[in-house]
Parts: C-alpha cells; structure tokens; sequence
C-alpha cells in the first residue's frame, strides 16, 4: 500500500472523497481551488489522476454521454480502498507531527 504522497496527490485524494459520486477532473479542480485558493491547470489535476490510478489509489468509471458535452461521457473518479488506507496513513503522519506545534503554527 503507498504512503507517500506529494501535497497534489493528498489533495486530489481528498478532493475526490469529498465529492463522493460527483468527483471528475474539473470537479476535482474546482474543490481544490475553492478550499485552498489554489487555481491549478486540468493538466496538473490529470497527470496526477493518472499517477494516482497507476499506484492503485483511485479507480474510474464512465458515466452517461450528456447532450451538455456533445454526448461525451465524463470519467468519474473513486478512492480505492487502498488508497483510503494509504491516505489514512498519510494524514495520520502528518497529525502526529503537528502535535504540540499549536502555538508555533498559529497565526497570532
């Protein structure tokens, strides 16, 4: 199971377990921009996807042609169970070393 991830990885894995069904490329870069500001290109999102599928982290499906996209499909994106674990993992090393940084890493 990986356990290593860059910050895009994290927060494309994030992203698509908050969007639950609703999760495709641009989704996925609208989340990431209205929680974090930052204002990412489709490229990056997909070449992380893809290295994300490759790792066995996330999986996709095709869902209906839609009339809005000229009867194109989209590509729909889930979390794996092993990349629930390995994100799990993940956030949990972060956590544990943020304790006791509180004061340090506050604002004020």
């Amino acid at each position: 199971m990986p356990t290593a991830f860059g910050e895009l990885e994290t927060l494309v894995l994030l992203a698509t377990l908050r969007l639950g069904e609703g999760a495709y490329g641009v989704s996925i870069r609208d989340e990431i921009r209205d929680r974090t500001g930052r204002a990412l290109s489709r490229g990056a999102i997909y070449s992380t996807i893809t290295r994300l599928q490759r790792r066995g982290c996330l999986a996709s499906a095709m869902g209906e042609p839609t009339p809005v996209r000229g009867g194109r499909a989209k590509r729909y994106f889930s979390v794996t169970d092993s990349g629930l674990g390995a994100i799990r993992a993940s956030t949990r090393a972060v956590d544990q070393m943020r304790e006791g940084l509180d004061t340090a890493l506050s604002d004020g």
